[in-house]
């Protein structure tokens, strides 16, 4: 009896674990049209992702304090953005949760850039408005966003975890290979 037990405590522990793994904190899925939002970005343009559906997106969800972004967005900066910043059917947007004051946030995300060598664009989630679009507003960051050309949910990370981060690179080179 005791066996039995034990061996059902292990499933349904193995089953929690699994759902926690499963959705990591996001209210999207695969397959679902992502939530489009605008931005102010830092030089005063509006971003409107749906002026940029038929392109493959990436947003990747960071913050200055957190040091699994830091480690990670290198591996952005060379794996994703030196590859596919002149191709003109891709954009890559980091956002920063950042909630202090603005001129510091920008201060916070040029320092961030700078210790990191990313080039490619952040700019504040002001509030956490746009994360809270993709997931729960107490979830973490690092995680990214893959976004297909008919604007729809192709793949999301949460972490950093190199063999998930080489999955995540093939989809966006399938992606941009297939132009349907």
């Amino acid at each position: 009896m005791i066996k039995k037990i034990l061996l059902c405590s292990i499933f349904l522990t193995n089953i929690i674990y699994a759902q926690q793994d499963k959705d990591r904190g996001y209210i999207v899925e695969i397959g679902q049209p992502s939530p489009v939002f605008s931005i102010e970005k830092t030089n005063g343009e509006i971003l409107n992702l749906e002026n940029h559906i038929g392109k493959v997106i990436m947003i990747q969800f960071t913050a200055s304090w957190c040091s699994v972004c830091l480690k990670e967005m290198p591996f952005i900066e060379t794996d994703i953005w030196q590859k596919h910043k002149d191709n003109n059917d891709f954009l890559l947007i980091g956002l920063a949760k950042d909630d202090i004051k603005r001129k510091q946030d920008i201060e916070n995300i040029e320092y961030m850039q700078q210790k990191t060598q990313a080039t490619y664009p952040i700019e504040i989630d002001k509030n956490g408005d746009v994360f809270k679009l993709f997931a729960g507003e107490r979830a973490g960051v690092t995680r990214n966003i893959i976004i297909n050309r008919k604007g729809e949910i192709a793949y999301l990370t949460r972490l950093f975890d190199h063999t998930e981060f080489e999955e995540m690179k093939k989809v966006i080179n399938e992606l941009l290979e297939n132009k349907d």
